[in-house]
């Protein structure tokens, strides 16, 4: 750990093995925790680039605040008082020199008021502008947005709803099942399915006290709901000369909670031709609102293999590192690189598609008693590897992880030539990795690959439901 041990002095460390100095920025603040933050440091490493870490109490021994160059302690106890203290960032920001912040994805990464408030202090905000957050996290102005674009988008409600009965009506034209949604927020908060008219005033009502409670906005909306969907998503990467390029689609579907467990490229189901189809209709949505940075499109697929246009993450996502691995390409620094003001270097046309790659979420949980938390002390680590096989965390031996947080602590991914390969990559990474300690979802995920139906690939959004009933 002779780097940490560097960096906790405060001196200005560079990645040894960068193949180039690139003085894209002079100092970054990390606005994130865990993994993610780690992503980002060891990205501006091989940038050259200072990192500061600003971390919670509760990480005063996480590995983002010994990595980087310089750390600052932002606050203790829940989320509210540290990484989600706007002031106290920015304060941190100007104090220690950075000229731009990364927010990782999460938290403050896809909030207007922070970014706006960046640009307001002169710091680039490493992301789209606060118009575009705002745009495109209201998820009613958002699908009006992209219906103006000609992206196929959902039916539903054309404006946002408040009240239950006027919503009431609204349903009865669009007609059941619907997806009763919260306008603002993401994360599967404020998210009901209704099948008829007699539940629908109990499911709206609680999905709005849910958006309120989570998002500050009562605001909801109405889409018809698709029986059985896949959820397909397309990265998509864009510049401030008007460039977008879209690097493939990830299917996101096997979730629990709105919670995605396992992401894959390609998809398994969906055709060339759809597959161009899906590509054109990214690059258009992001053009459409002049997109900057990296982002995701979401989809959800019908049976019939027709796509719609679901709402837009105007960040880097969790799964990013699958698209990186098939595409060999650099999302992180190609993100900090066009806040930088520089031109994409990823032509569309030169974007390879090098196989099949698959991510598992590993979370500190216990699966069999309805995925209960487990935090707890890291006793014993042991991280698979090899040819096409990469772990992202933030884990180490002797590491407490907190119980303040998200419980996700790594993500396995492979890449293969073809699913089939990947697939049996995956097993094997799944049964080398060891952490002792606290519970984990590795047997959980494990079995997913065994499972017949993901083997064959047909799934859905509610695979993991029937997976934990059946076990196929």
């Amino acid at each position: 750990m002779r780097k940490c041990e560097k960096a906790l002095k405060g001196t200005d460390l560079v990645c040894s093995t960068a193949l180039k100095e690139e003085k894209v920025f002079k100092r970054v603040l990390v606005a994130n925790r865990g993994e993610i933050a780690v992503r980002v440091i060891r990205a501006l490493r091989a940038l050259s680039v200072s990192s500061v870490a600003v971390y919670s109490k509760e990480d005063q021994d996480a590995l983002h605040s010994r990595l980087a160059d310089e750390r600052v302690c932002i606050g203790e106890g829940s989320a509210r008082n540290s990484y989600l203290n706007m002031d106290t960032i920015l304060t941190v920001a100007k104090n220690m020199g950075c000229d731009a912040i990364h927010p990782g994805y999460g938290f403050l990464s896809e909030n207007a008021s922070f970014a706006k408030k960046c640009e307001e202090n002169g710091i680039v905000f490493i992301g789209p502008t606060a118009e575009v957050i705002d745009s495109m996290g209201n998820k009613s102005q958002a699908r009006a947005k992209m219906r103006e674009a000609g992206v196929p988008v959902v039916p539903g409600s054309l404006s946002v709803l408040y009240d239950v009965k006027e919503a009431l009506e609204e349903a009865k034209k669009m007609g059941f099942p619907v997806m009763i949604k919260a306008s603002s927020g993401g994360g599967g908060k404020g998210m009901r399915e209704c099948f008829g008219e007699e539940d629908f005033e109990k499911d709206f009502l609680t999905a709005q006290r849910e958006s309120a409670n989570a998002f500050s906005d009562d605001a909801m909306y109405l889409e018809k709901l698709i029986l059985e969907p896949r959820h397909v998503e397309a990265q998509i990467m864009g510049d401030n000369f008007g460039n977008v390029v879209a690097l493939g689609e990830r299917d996101c579907s096997i979730q629990r909670n709105h919670q995605k467990l396992v992401e894959e490229s390609p998809s398994p189901i969906v055709s060339p031709e759809t597959r161009k189809k899906m590509m054109e209709a990214a690059v258009k949505a992001a053009k459409s609102v002049q997109y900057t940075g990296a982002g995701t499109i979401e989809f959800i697929m019908d049976k019939s293999g027709e796509f719609y246009f679901m709402e837009m993450n105007t960040r880097i996502q969790v799964e990013h590192g699958v698209t990186e691995l098939l595409t060999n390409t650099d999302l992180v620094m190609e993100q900090i690189r066009v806040a930088a003001g520089e031109p994409l270097s990823l032509k569309q046309e030169e974007i390879p598609f090098l196989g099949h790659s698959i991510e598992c979420r590993i979370n500190a949980e216990i699966p069999e008693k309805n995925f209960m938390p487990s935090p707890g002390k890291i006793t014993a680590l042991h991280l698979p590897g090899g040819n096409g096989v990469r772990v992202d965390t933030a884990l180490y031996t002797g590491y407490s992880i907190p119980m303040e947080y998200d419980s996700m602590i790594a993500k396995v991914l492979v890449l293969g030539r073809d699913r089939d390969e990947a697939i049996r990559k995956m097993k094997v990474a799944l049964e080398e990795m060891l952490v002792l300690g606290v519970e984990t979802n590795l047997d959980f995920q494990y079995k997913i690959m065994q499972s017949e139906a993901f083997r064959e690939g047909k799934v859905d959004t509610g695979f993991v439901e029937r997976f934990m009933l059946s076990g196929k």
